[in-house]
């Protein structure tokens, strides 16, 4: 009787672990699948045609360095040499409720760059939004979690 208790307590318990890290990694993807909203933005509006690879790369890096700024407040590599011994990056290690954040705020910037904003004026409302959202998405009496899968659909 004691074996039949713990095993059904072990099964519940990984059930429930199986269950947070798949609503993570929703979550984590949706964040991903914006992204390529974000990058289309900046591929079309923000980068000329006579750019060189690395001019390139430095353009998108600003861009993601900015949704990082408006979100977390650092860049990613004031992040990592914050955090050096950190396995994977600032979005690997954000929360349900900032990942929700930064899918918006991509959604968000992707249309600030088509309209031609200055980066500096989508930093301060992107600022603005994140700090809106997440008070939203932290209230005490609300919980992100996806408590089963059909919760996504």
């Amino acid at each position: 009787m004691v074996f039949k208790l713990y095993l059904i307590k072990e099964f519940q318990r990984l059930k429930e672990t199986e269950r947070q890290t798949l609503g993570w990694d929703i979550r984590r993807n949706l964040a991903r699948i914006n992204y390529r909203i974000h990058t289309d933005a900046i591929q079309t509006h923000l980068i000329p045609a006579q750019l060189s690879k690395a001019q390139t790369s430095f353009v998108y890096a600003s861009e993601a360095d900015l949704l990082n700024m408006a979100l977390f407040g650092q860049t990613a590599g004031q992040w990592r040499n914050a955090n050096p011994d950190a396995k994977g990056n600032i979005r690997d290690q954000a929360t349900a409720a900032q990942l929700v954040c930064l899918a918006n705020l991509e959604a968000l910037n992707a249309l600030f760059i088509s309209e031609g904003k200055p980066q500096s004026d989508r930093l301060s409302r992107l600022n603005q939004i994140a700090i809106e959202q997440m008070k939203l998405l932290t209230a005490d009496d609300r919980k992100l979690l996806i408590t089963d899968a059909r919760d996504v659909e």
